[in-house]
């Protein structure tokens, strides 16, 4: 009767090893003067090439008064969104989080008029390369 209770409790603790947490990753990248805060389940490399697959981005309910309005106009911007590629040049920064946060938008810069830089890698202007 001991050994079948110690074989349960066994039992118990390694199921409860091999049950994973999804992981959450946070995305910062830029995309027209403003850098974008996404959280979501999976990101990687994907099919194109120099593009960062995002997938299953997380949009939290959070049932207060308070609305974030980046964070609405993100919910609109990427409704319906299945999968979006990001290129790789715009990406900051990509971390696994223990758990997700707000998505956001933030202003790097006050825009100087109706002109769209196109988008380059950073410290390519004027500068060759090997030499600062």
């Amino acid at each position: 009767m001991q050994r079948r209770s110690n074989a349960r409790v066994f039992a118990r603790c390694c199921t409860r090893l091999l049950v994973k947490t999804k992981s959450v990753y946070r995305v910062l990248f830029r995309n027209q003067e403003s850098l974008y805060e996404l959280y979501a389940r999976k990101v990687g490399q994907g099919s194109l090439f120099a593009f960062v697959e995002v997938e299953e981005i997380l949009f939290g309910n959070r049932g207060g008064v308070l609305v974030d309005p980046s964070e609405e106009r993100l919910k609109s911007e990427f409704a319906g969104v299945k999968r979006t590629y990001i290129p790789l040049q715009a990406v900051v920064r990509i971390d696994e989080v223990e758990k997700e946060g707000a998505n956001k938008i933030v202003s790097l810069a006050a825009p100087q008029g109706n002109v769209t830089h196109f988008p380059m890698p950073p410290g390519s202007l004027g500068t060759k390369p090997g030499k600062g």
